[in-house]
């Protein structure tokens, strides 16, 4: 990697702005297709939201990103990404206390374990349960082959359209009735959708948590139950499991800048753009601080499509139409980070039942837990947020990498990863500046509502929320995927109608980041679809 000063220009096939996931995994299919590539990256490292970083001598954290769970086998094969050093670990099966922590609930891949931890709680739930993991699983098979496809716009009314159309309702013409499934999670609530099947609502915060991953709602916000589906999408290693990455998830992007610089791509890290220049109505050059420029006859950007639009390119140059509605996507970021460097990981009240009953399988400790008991917590998370304040009781995702990854943290030692919510943007009558303090007591108070102690045994503790997010990694409000997942900001109307296609209203700029289909999380699917799209344009085919 490089540092370019000065006013140079630079000549490229191909430009993309930012060196996130999808930033390098744009890059490197444009250039196995022979294409001459740079990444320009603002940081002084590659990776986006995928890094792993210090929080304390000797301590390594997953800093924003902290679990596999939807990077696309594909995506692993194509840039030999096992042989550039990526190696999953293990998790797991997810724990989650209840009942004050005096009991727990599990989840696992298992179907016989998760129906008795639900029998625990009702036998009915118990007994429905695989017939509601087979509806899920078809739903999903449907949606996993949808997020490779390039939205069409059925507003427009050429033949390029119509033909794109047949051919995507001729590809999906044995979907059938199994498409009431995707239209009921795209527009139900996910406790709506849930209370169908199970009676227990610890059994349905079970699932419902996953509806309130990263986003500005809670299980009863209608729309809510698609989020379900999109956590559970992923298919690492073959299978729709949650995994560790050997060296926290920044080993992911080293990776993929790996296997793309000996594809032959430049990545210049310290190189901010700060505009895109076009002429007659097509983008032609990036300025950076510097002074650098660099033309290419294809830019992609990695930001997010409201920094794209409203910064690097500009209101002037853009259709009012387009302005109206990228300053209306929704992009409140609500989700926080907090990462632990610890003597030891939280000691819960039911860690010795759990052991004794032998739910961990060959793990000694459960690396990944749920703390939202029920689903009025969940839903109680999201009120204190959607009135302007953060949650009182905050739902948390804890994991201990440490546990299977001994290259975080010094011998005997941890790391703790806390993910959750809500900590939106915008406080109403506050500021971060001096309310962190106050949300951290309460997110280790929810903590320590199960593992009583566990303020006693950190040594160092960073707290993230969305501005901080915003302002490290450029996320827009901190929202970590690019914008809510919610039925009007998804497929064809993902980020702006009218150009979902991975286009923007400049040719030869295209977007390759999480504001685009699929939406976010670290999949690579956006990345490898903008490319797909340059190189249509280009007359050339991704391989």
């Amino acid at each position: 990697m490089s540092v370019v000063q000065g006013t140079a220009v630079r000549n490229y096939d191909a430009v993309v702005i930012g060196g996130g996931h999808n930033g390098l995994v744009c890059a490197g299919y444009l250039a196995r297709a022979g294409l001459k590539v740079a990444v320009l990256e603002r940081r002084k490292m590659v990776g986006g939201a995928a890094v792993t970083e210090e929080i304390a001598p000797g301590f390594r954290a997953s800093i924003f990103s902290y679990l596999m769970s939807l990077l696309h086998p594909r995506i692993i094969r194509d840039f030999e990404l096992k042989k550039h050093g990526l190696e999953v670990l293990p998790c797991s099966d997810m724990v989650s206390p209840v009942d004050d922590g005096d009991e727990y609930i599990t989840f696992s891949d298992n179907m016989a374990k998760t129906q008795a931890s639900f029998g625990k709680f009702s036998k009915a739930d118990a007994a429905i349960y695989p017939e509601f993991d087979a509806y899920l699983l078809e739903a999903t098979k449907i949606v996993r082959q949808i997020l490779w496809e390039t939205p069409i716009d059925p507003a427009r009314r050429d033949w390029k359209t119509f033909k794109d159309g047949a051919k995507l309702l001729w590809k999906y013409r044995k979907v059938g009735r199994k498409m009431y499934r995707i239209v009921d999670m795209l527009t139900m609530s996910a406790y709506d959708f849930l209370k169908e099947w199970f009676e227990d609502d610890r059994v349905m915060a079970v699932l419902a948590y996953y509806a309130s991953i990263g986003t500005f709602a809670g299980p009863k916000t209608p729309g809510s139950a698609y989020v379900i589906m999109h956590h559970v999408m992923g298919e690492h290693e073959g299978a729709g499991g949650w995994g560790f990455i050997k060296g926290g998830m920044g080993s992911i992007t080293q990776a993929l800048a790996s296997s793309v610089t000996a594809l032959g791509v430049d990545i210049v890290t310290e190189a901010e753009v700060k505009e895109i220049r076009s002429s007659n109505g097509k983008a032609t050059e990036v300025l950076c601080a510097d002074g650098s420029v660099y033309r290419a006859k294809a830019i992609a950007s990695n930001a997010s499509a409201k920094h794209l639009y409203l910064d690097l390119v500009g209101e002037a140059n853009l259709p009012a139409e387009v302005v109206r509605e990228i300053k209306g996507y929704r992009t409140m970021g609500a989700a926080f980070k907090m990462n632990i460097a610890c003597e030891r990981p939280p000691q819960y009240k039911i860690l010795e039942r759990v052991r004794r009953d032998g739910v961990l399988g060959s793990f000694s400790y459960p690396t990944y837990m749920h703390i939202a008991p029920d689903i009025d917590y969940l839903e109680r998370a999201f009120d204190d947020a959607k009135y302007g304040w953060y949650s009182k009781e905050p739902f948390i995702t804890p994991v201990v990498p440490t546990i299977v990854d001994n290259t975080l943290a010094p011998p005997g030692k941890h790391v703790v990863n806390l993910f959750g919510g809500h900590a939106p943007y915008t406080l109403k009558g506050g500021d971060w500046t001096t309310e962190k303090d106050n949300f951290k007591k309460n997110v280790l108070d929810a903590v320590e509502r199960f593992a009583p102690g566990f303020r006693n045994d950190i040594i160092e503790a960073q707290l993230l929320v969305a501005p901080d997010i915003e302002r490290i990694v450029n996320l827009p409000q901190g929202h970590i995927f690019h914008g809510e997942l919610s039925t009007d900001q998804l497929f064809f109307q993902r980020p702006v109608s009218g150009y979902a296609d991975y286009r923007t209203p400049l040719k030869s700029l295209y977007i390759c980041g999480s504001s685009m289909h699929p939406g976010g999380g670290v999949s690579g699917i956006p990345g490898h679809n903008a490319a797909r799209e340059i190189l249509r344009d280009l007359g050339k085919t991704i391989a």
